[in-house]
């Protein structure tokens, strides 16, 4: 098995989490995902049987944050 960890903070650690939970607790056959809580926002922990399964794993996930992070910029009231 190959393992990545993605360490997020901050406040899209807070809003992201609950968003991208159910994707973890999905059953895919090559990949498998825990999220869990650390002091300064979140550690999402992927394991996969190839580099292939990893790479798209990652890259889902990194996306799935971005967009959270993007709408959370573009709902920010500007003061």
């Amino acid at each position: 098995m190959i393992e990545a960890d993605l360490r997020i903070s901050g406040t899209v650690a807070e809003v992201a989490v609950p968003a991208i939970s159910p994707e973890a607790n999905r059953e895919l056959p090559r990949t498998s995902t825990s999220i869990s809580y650390t002091d300064d926002g979140a550690l999402i922990h992927i394991e996969a049987k190839d580099t292939t399964a990893l790479r798209a794993a990652i890259n889902s996930y990194l996306e799935c944050i971005r967009v959270i992070e993007d709408i959370g910029n573009l709902t920010k009231v500007k003061k």
